[in-house]
């Protein structure tokens, strides 16, 4: 073999060989960045998994922290809507605080019966969930005192104050008082209640 088809052999060889080594490291870059991308991926998908299992922890601790706090809310809260346990009490109230007399006591218009209502189940009929509170439904209460029945202001304010204190109607959500011309020391009001209830 001469010197010159040696040579051209050789070039011949060493530009085989560069192509095939560039060849190689562009495999071999693509395999790695396929690799790099799916271990990223599973590196999310573990810091993902960990945060559940954190938040899975957390939320059995709390279910154990705030079981004697669901019991009291259970024991406080009514379970029912009883509404004529719910006048009674609101009267009882009213004669404790020296009023022996009241217009009206109403509550909204029941779906019960209706074709087509809304709600399926008679227990949720007048009432409205409760936003941000799973399972905890509002009934309102309207409660009047007309002009020709006016009561002293002090004993409205006792009556407010027993009703916020009540379990059945927790909250005094809008008051109108209208003083009596004749004896301004009288008042009428219409109260709106809120009672809450978890069935």
């Amino acid at each position: 073999m001469k010197a010159k088809q040696l040579y051209f052999a050789l070039v011949t060889l060493t530009i085989l060989l560069l192509a095939g080594f560039l060849g190689v490291g562009y495999g071999a870059d693509k395999i790695m960045s396929s690799r790099a991308a799916e271990l990223s991926k599973l590196r999310a998908d573990s810091a993902t998994l960990d945060e559940l299992q954190l938040s899975i922890t957390k939320d059995k601790q709390d279910i154990v922290k705030y079981t004697e706090l669901n019991e009291i809310a259970k024991a406080i809260v009514p379970q029912d809507k009883d509404q004529s346990a719910t006048v009674r009490e609101i009267v009882s109230l009213a004669a404790q605080s020296g009023i022996t007399k009241l217009t009206s006591i109403t509550f909204p218009t029941s779906t019960l019966g209706v074709t087509g209502a809304a709600s399926a189940n008679p227990d949720l009929t007048q009432l409205t969930p409760v936003k941000d509170i799973s399972g905890v439904y509002e009934l309102q209460i309207i409660v009047t005192q007309s002009a020709t029945d006016s009561v002293p202001y002090s004993q409205f304010v006792n009556f407010l104050s027993k009703l916020e204190q009540n379990r059945r109607t927790a909250l005094v959500n809008g008051i109108t008082i209208t003083p009596d011309t004749s004896n301004p020391g009288r008042v009428s009001f219409t109260l709106n209640l809120t009672q809450f209830i978890k069935p």
